[in-house]
Parts: C-alpha cells; sequence; structure tokens
C-alpha cells in the first residue's frame, strides 16, 4: 500500500469496472462479478486484493508465486498465473495497470488557502524564509532552515539542523538530520515510466518514497525521483554534486560520492562508499559494489564489482580500457608507407 501520508487512495473497484478501465477481459468462466480490486501492487508483494502485472519474461518465477487476486497478463501467459489469481487478460499488461493505479492512488497536493497549513507540526527554532509552503501534515524538525520560495509538499519530515535553498520542491519525501540541500533541487517528484497500448502512451504512477538519510548533502539543480512502488535511498552521509539525475527506485549506500552531470537509471544499486565521476551514467538495474569508482564520461552497462575502477563507454576496467586505448591510438598513426 502506498504511504498514505503521500496519496489518497480511492475506494475499492468493481471487477466490471477494473475491466472497462483497462481494457481487459477474464479468462475463466466462473461468475466473478461480485469481485472487488482495492489496491495495485508489483507480482512480489501483491496480496488477495490487489492486482499486479506481468510482462517481463525475467519475472517468470514472480508470477507463479504471487499472492496477487489478480494479474494482468498477455493471453500467452495465462497458464502461469497461480490458481487463486484471476488471469485479466489484456495486450498490453504494464498499460492496463496503470489505468487502475491512477485511478486509486493520487499524489496528494496542499490543501487550502494558507501558506503554513494548520497542521503541519513545525518545532521550536525552524526558520521560514519569505513565500515557504508548508503542505498538511508535513514535519520539520528544530533547527532547520528553510529559504525563500520552497514548497514542502503534504506528510513530508525534515529532520532537525537541515538546510533547504531557495525554490526548492520537496514531495513523497522523509528527510533525516543534518541533510543539505541546495537552491532547486527536486525531490521526491515522479519517475520516468512510461507505457502504452491501443490509445497511446500512460505514465506509469509512481507510488514510493524517497528517503534522504542523516548528513546526506544534494547539489543545485538535481532531481531525486520518488520511487515507483519501492523507496528511492540516498544513504547517510552521501554528498550529490550539481544537476545530477537519481531515478526511480535507485539505491546509494553510505558515504557515496556522484559528480555533476551524473546520472543513475532506474533500481541502480550502490555500494558504501562508491563514487562517480562527472557525467557519468549507468543503465538500470545495474549493481555498482562498495568501493567501486566509475570515471568521468564513462557509461555502465555492466555490474561493477567492489573496488573496481572503470572507464569509457561502454565501461569496462580501467586498465583494460587505457590498454585498448593505447593501442589504438599506436594504431591509427602507424605509418603505413
Amino acid at each position: 500500500m502506498p504511504d498514505q501520508r503521500f496519496f489518497d487512495v480511492a475506494s475499492e473497484i468493481a471487477l466490471d469496472d477494473v475491466l472497462g478501465l483497462a481494457f481487459a477481459s477474464v479468462s475463466s468462466a466462473a461468475d466473478l462479478t461480485a469481485r472487488r480490486v482495492n489496491g495495485c501492487a508489483p507480482l512480489s508483494v501483491a496480496g488477495q486484493g490487489d492486482a499486479a502485472y506481468f510482462s517481463d519474461r525475467r519475472y517468470l518465477e514472480n508470477l507463479r508465486r504471487t499472492r496477487a487476486g489478480f494479474a494482468f497478463v498477455h493471453e500467452a501467459d495465462i497458464d502461469h498465473v497461480p490458481e487463486q489469481t484471476v488471469a485479466l487478460v489484456t495486450r498490453s499488461p504494464q498499460a492496463s495497470w496503470s489505468r487502475l493505479a491512477a485511478k486509486l492512488y493520487r499524489p496528494r497536493r496542499h490543501e487550502g488557502p494558507q501558506a503554513i497549513h494548520p497542521t503541519a507540526r513545525i518545532e521550536e527554532g525552524v526558520t521560514l524564509g519569505v513565500g515557504v509552503i508548508v503542505g498538511q501534515g508535513a514535519e520539520i524538525g528544530r533547527g532547520s532552515h528553510i529559504e525563500a520560495y520552497t514548497v514542502i509538499g503534504p506528510g513530508c519530515q525534515i529532520g532537525r539542523n537541515c538546510y533547504i535553498g531557495a525554490h526548492a520542491t520537496i514531495y513523497c519525501a522523509l528527510i533525516g538530520d543534518g541533510v543539505h540541500l541546495a537552491s532547486g533541487v527536486r525531490i521526491g517528484e515522479a519517475g520516468f515510466g512510461v507505457s502504452g497500448d491501443h490509445e497511446g502512451l500512460i505514465d506509469v504512477p509512481q507510488l514510493g518514497r524517497v528517503i534522504l538519510q542523516d548528513h546526506v548533502s544534494i547539489g543545485a539543480g538535481t532531481c531525486v525521483d520518488r520511487g515507483a512502488y519501492d523507496d528511492t535511498v540516498i544513504g547517510e552521509a552521501s554528498k550529490i554534486d550539481n544537476m545530477v539525475q537519481i531515478a526511480h527506485n535507485v539505491k546509494l549506500g553510505r558515504n557515496v560520492i556522484v559528480a555533476a552531470h551524473s546520472g543513475l537509471s532506474g533500481s541502480v544499486q550502490v555500494g558504501d562508499g562508491a563514487m562517480f565521476g562527472g557525467r557519468a551514467g549507468v543503465i538500470d538495474h545495474i549493481d555498482i559494489g562498495a568501493g567501486a569508482k566509475v570515471a568521468a564520461g564513462a557509461v555502465v552497462f555492466k555490474d561493477v564489482p567492489a573496488g573496481q575502477m572503470w572507464s569509457g563507454f561502454p565501461a569496462k576496467p580501467s586498465r583494460q580500457f587505457l590498454r585498448e586505448t593505447a593501442w589504438l591510438s599506436k594504431a591509427a598513426t602507424k605509418d603505413k608507407g
């Protein structure tokens, strides 16, 4: 269940309405008109009242083991759906699930005309600059300083002795003590998830949170997206430079350093003490080991073992990259006359 501090949750939806909304059909001939859907979740955590979806063969075992009450699947995958799960047949399982999730969950927005909502809890010693917005149920700890025109969304929690620069926006986030966020950071916006069906492209609802642990520092203009369903987590004392993109479900360990213009794609896992040079890039679902280093401008397509340094495009162990570069340079300049 998405965190209700950040999302409004609609009431359950009758299965007949779900089928119309999601352009799906039921594979079973049994009478299911009384069945109702009350949530959306991934296959691995969905329960009896939840709808999940399957569209990637890498997660076939998750489908076979799911406890979801309903699963959007292609017709060819019906045989893999467990007996207790109702197969909802569709040509675009992820898009169908997204249409349902968008109906069930909506991000909460600021209520009422007051900039500081009456239900916000602000401890003594907090400094708020001109034009600061604090949403309903938000909490800000003692000694924190919020600069002008920053927006703290509904339900967000900010620890003690934090600094947040001007024009920052923070949604769906739980922030520890001593965190430093520079001007113009964007924390907790929707991650980039897109699916499509015969109606066209549709945004996949992003239903997770951002967790910033104690003493994290994030530079100006950097974006940290909330999780798709799980959380995006930035570990204790990690330092992120200006203009960095941290995508949904990324997990950074402690004391990680990310230099400017780097981008970490969805579900990247980074061990403690790893370092990224400027303009480094990592594709989705990659593991970067503890203490690993990714050189400036490198683009990582494979897991990087702990303690190693990788360079290049595509990235590879730096010694190999340098040997290959030297050989190519010699080959290109060799006198063939």
